[in-house]
């Protein structure tokens, strides 16, 4: 039987206050997406107000490109997908072996709270199932508690989009908070590469990756976990 693994995107396209969009990055889902889908899994997408979210533009430009954007870009089956993602509140852990969070600006504002994003990580969490969140994504993880009752991150090894990437891009005065400052202010045992170069953390089955090179990484990293 095929592993299924639940992919959550961002359902938010406003910058903070400039007027320009955001929403999620497109190689940070493309990317795990066809790792997944190539590995022999079933992968299934999800948003808070389900339908088609909101792709940052700057993750649309000529630069941004990769193969599996590309490739992305030419599967109408996956387009299709896109478009009709379900509606987080629908989504039951019971039913996926794993759940993974695709950066973008967009989590910072809508995910990073919502009800039933905290539930879902708590639950594949306390069925020792892999989370797993790549480059700003990691803030999901800010608000769940492990079977303790502890922050989940506290006392692991995790990382995500460093302060020095955010300003490289400009936007360390627009975005609510820091990825990094955020973990480490969580108890999270943060570490990081130089900026925008693959680099991934796991401990046990928490999996995060540091920035959009660091996409496909953390899939297979998420995969191996997943004995694929």
């Amino acid at each position: 039987m095929s592993k299924r693994i639940l992919m959550v995107l961002t359902s938010h396209d406003r910058l903070g206050d400039t007027g320009k969009k955001t929403g999620f990055w497109l190689e940070e889902l493309a990317a795990p997406y066809y790792a997944c889908l190539d590995a022999g899994a079933e992968v299934t997408l999800a948003s808070p107000q389900g339908g088609q979210p909101p792709l940052d533009p700057a993750s649309d430009a000529e630069d941004s490109q990769t193969d599996a954007t590309r490739r992305f870009k030419q599967d109408d089956a996956a387009k299709a997908e896109l478009a009709n993602t379900h509606r987080l509140s629908e989504m039951k852990a019971d039913d996926f072996d794993a759940i993974f969070y695709p950066g973008g600006h967009g989590p910072l504002w809508d995910l990073v709270d919502d009800a039933d994003s905290i539930r879902l990580i708590e639950t594949f969490w306390a069925q020792q199932k892999p989370v797993a969140a790549v480059c700003h994504a990691p803030i999901v993880l800010l608000n769940a508690r492990d079977e303790s009752g502890e922050p989940l991150v506290k006392g692991r090894e995790v990382t995500g989009f460093t302060n020095g990437e955010e300003d490289a891009v400009g936007l360390t005065e627009i975005v609510p908070q820091l990825v990094e400052d955020a973990l480490i202010g969580c108890g999270g045992v943060y570490s990081k590469a130089d900026d925008f170069t693959p680099y991934t953390r796991q401990d046990g089955r928490l999996i995060t990756g540091q920035n959009p090179p660091s996409s496909e990484p953390v899939a297979k990293v998420l995969l191996e976990a997943l004995g694929l």
